[in-house]
């Protein structure tokens, strides 16, 4: 079963924004020193442990998500083969 390509980024796009930015409330929340979110201030332009930063990991994990749910899902059907291929 082949997937789809389109519906497969959007849904990993959309988990890794969502995963982003609760991590990053629940640690502005909790007052979390957050050493491992500082690493993707490295990673992700404008972000910081934060409020504001919060909101571009969002948009961050999105666009993220998205080209690597892409790739995947391409690279899955790229090596699943077509269906009436026999494996020798």
């Amino acid at each position: 079963m082949k997937l789809n390509i389109k519906a497969f980024a959007l849904s990993v796009g959309i988990i890794l924004a969502l995963a982003v930015f609760i991590v990053t409330v629940i640690a502005v929340l909790f007052h979390w020193e957050a050493n491992t979110l500082w690493k993707l201030h490295k990673i992700y332009i404008g972000y910081s442990p934060s409020w504001p930063g919060a909101f571009v990991g969002l948009v961050w994990g999105f666009v993220d998500g998205c080209i690597a749910g892409a790739i995947f899902a391409w690279l899955y059907n790229k090596l699943l083969g077509s269906p009436g291929e026999k494996a020798d």
